[in-house]
């Protein structure tokens, strides 16, 4: 497998609400963010994995550090910084999770352009995604990094969050601008209702294509996972599994299709223009196998390479 992706976006510290041994209502610390989870998840399927996000020297962020290279996952190009770690304070209000974020000043909402290292030879593809790119000034920085990313490949997956989103308009024009610029778009259906209001699935879709996106990836749950690309669409169901929960599991799915596409030497604009449908279905499989394990697991625990015998 040749080149490094570079996975920008949050990593921050989920609390999640658990009881103490005094019966105490309590919460327990887990490294957490999507773009993190994705890092994690392609590093332990054996990718070239980097992660780029302003992280804290606090406790939480040596945390962050210490789970991401556990994983094989490169953080020299991570501004590090006094500022505290972003928390996550996770409730359960009739089994729905509600958060509560605390991000003002931290590591990772400051991180701004100025921040931005230059990207060395080996990157040979950014992903972006997650909550990231709807504060300012980071995402602002994870905006520009898609420009700098030059020829390199960009895949972005929104991981529309409606709560966090304080100026939609500027927001929607973000998500836009990334979108003419990705090379490979991944949404669910919820975030492509968000994306396309009032237009059938049929029409979002096909005007997702001609925005730029060589392929467009939709998960569905359940009913698995489809690709949309110039040959057409290519459909897989999911993978049987008894969910535990579904944390991280489509993060593990975009790390799968990075993976399967690097490993098949086509991580590269040219080659996702006329990728063959055999390498699209085998980062489909390996993708769909990887989420299912996840979704069988408590909380964001990504499968290793051998787990899934590559």
């Amino acid at each position: 497998m040749s080149g490094l992706v570079l996975c920008a976006g949050e990593a921050l510290i989920d609390m999640l609400p658990r009881i103490s041994d005094r019966g105490e209502p309590a919460f327990a610390p887990h490294p957490g963010g999507a773009v993190f989870n994705t890092a994690i998840a392609l590093g332990r399927l054996g990718g070239r994995a980097g992660f780029l996000c302003g992280l804290s020297r606090d406790l939480f962020g040596d945390r962050l550090a210490s789970a991401l290279a556990g994983s094989g996952v490169a953080i020299d190009l991570c501004p590090r910084s006094n500022r505290p770690t972003t928390l996550a304070f996770v409730t359960l209000v009739n089994g729905q999770a509600r958060y509560a974020f605390y991000d003002e000043g931290t590591a990772m909402r400051m991180m701004a352009p100025a921040d931005l290292p230059d990207l060395p030879g080996p990157v040979a593809a950014v992903f972006l995604g997650g909550i990231s790119l709807v504060s300012e000034p980071c995402g602002a920085a994870f905006d520009a990094l898609a420009v700098r990313a030059g020829d390199r490949v960009v895949m972005l997956d929104p991981n529309i969050r409606p709560g966090f989103i304080r100026d939609e308009g500027a927001y929607r024009a973000r998500l836009r601008r990334l979108i003419a610029r990705a090379d490979i778009l991944k949404v669910s259906d919820e975030d492509l209702a968000w994306l396309a209001p009032g237009q059938t699935e049929p029409e979002a879709l096909s005007d997702l294509r001609a925005a730029g996106p060589a392929l467009v990836l939709v998960t569905r749950g359940a009913e698995g996972a489809e690709a949309h690309h110039a040959g057409g669409v290519l459909r897989v169901p999911a993978v049987p599994v008894q969910v535990i929960d579904t944390v991280g599991a489509g993060d593990t799915f975009n790390a799968g299709i990075l993976a399967a596409l690097a490993r098949a030497g086509m991580l590269t604009r040219p080659a996702l223009r006329a990728l063959p449908e055999a390498a699209l279905r085998d980062a489909l499989d390996l993708a769909t196998r990887a989420a299912a394990l996840t979704a069988g697991r408590a909380g964001a625990d990504p499968p290793w390479a051998s787990d899934l015998g590559v």
